[in-house]
């Protein structure tokens, strides 16, 4: 299994790339800048580009979705964010950025195939109303893709518009927690941690 974590833009923001093998077919899990560096890795293990995936639509993780030439997913309630510039946050950085592709919508619960690759969609919402987490199944499994939910020993911000702090927690709570203790987990920001970890350690879930 290849997961290939690159930070990217001002923002580091943490873009994935995963693949069941060298060769095989990749998901782009939130390539938000710096396509140059994402081609990179995709070179360096001769990897096919075969979906997009957005964990949630702030600029940071959607600016080189229409950069691979592929299929853009992200949960129904953030389309609308990749779309507009004021809700996907660019506009603050003097941008007007807009997915121009098509997006295909994600539900809860939902398991997104491709290839080899199977990942299940669980809706987060409190960043944004869409935001999700992306629990992978196949090939391996107890590994999440929190977005900007989860981080280590902290949790998303909640001071944009449609945010909620008290709606994060719950999702947390309700929906990661649940989790095996050993589920790791890879933020959209920062290091990897584990569920155990922050249920023992991350104040905002106390």
């Amino acid at each position: 299994m290849i997961i290939e974590i690159i930070p990217v833009g001002s923002l580091q923001s943490n873009c994935y790339v995963l693949a069941a093998k060298d060769k095989s077919e990749a998901v782009i899990i939130d390539p938000g800048e710096e396509e140059n560096k994402i081609r990179k890795v995709l070179e360096k293990h001769n990897l096919r580009t075969a979906a997009v995936v957005n964990t949630h639509g702030h600029y940071d993780h959607i600016a080189c979705d229409d950069n691979f030439g592929v299929p853009i997913y992200a949960h129904a309630e953030d389309v609308a964010l990749l779309k507009d510039p004021q809700l996907n946050m660019s506009n603050f950085l003097g941008l007007s950025f807009r997915v121009k592709s098509e997006v295909h919508s994600l539900k809860d619960k939902e398991t997104l195939k491709v290839g080899s690759i199977e990942l299940e969609v669980i809706h987060t919402p409190g960043h944004t109303p869409g935001g999700i987490c992306l629990l992978l199944k196949a090939p391996e499994n107890k590994v999440l893709f929190s977005g900007d939910s989860l981080f280590y020993r902290s949790i998303g911000r909640t001071d944009f518009p449609g945010a909620s702090e008290e709606q994060l927690i719950s999702s947390i709570k309700e929906r990661l927690l649940k989790l095996p203790d050993e589920t790791v987990v890879y933020p959209g920001h920062g290091g990897q941690t584990t569920i155990g970890y922050e249920r023992k350690h991350n104040s905002f879930l106390a």
